[in-house]
């Protein structure tokens, strides 16, 4: 997945190990057949289920993989309350990409600095039918996150 050499800053793992309300919410709008545009459509799992992370583990979930070098922290958003929370990286690939900051423990956002490189995990979990011209046809879920 990530390299070992870099530093593990974000688990979701951990962070769903916390926080029962957002796994179960949405799992109700997974099984919610009223809401057939909302939600996971529940391929590989309900999210955050045995099956979900197992489907990860063995590769049968499609995954990427972000890595590159960061050029830019900031604050962004109407509820950033002026906390970094965003960076810009530029990819090997030379894309510039502009990622959240994703971490368990807030003493690991100093690692978050110009230079630093990145590299995020993502599992590409399907969303249930799509409205017509959506191009979007899956949830890009950050599994985990290093930084060296």
């Amino acid at each position: 997945m990530l390299p070992t050499s870099a530093k593990l800053v974000y688990e979701l793992s951990l962070e769903l190990a916390h926080d029962f309300e957002q796994v179960s919410l949405a799992q109700t709008l997974t099984l919610d057949e009223s809401r057939p545009l909302m939600g996971l459509r529940g391929t590989y799992g309900l999210f955050g289920s045995e099956k979900w992370w197992r489907n990860i583990a063995n590769g049968l979930m499609p995954t990427k993989v972000i890595s590159g070098v960061i050029e830019r922290v900031y604050s962004s958003g109407q509820d950033a309350d002026n906390e970094i929370n965003t960076m810009d990286v530029i990819s090997k690939e030379g894309e510039h990409l502009m990622e959240g900051i994703y971490l368990n423990f807030e003493k690991d956002l100093s690692l978050f600095k110009v230079g630093a490189e990145v590299y995020i995990f993502y599992a590409l979990d399907p969303l249930k039918k799509q409205t017509s011209g959506g191009a979007v046809q899956f949830s890009e879920i950050v599994v985990e996150v290093a930084i060296s």
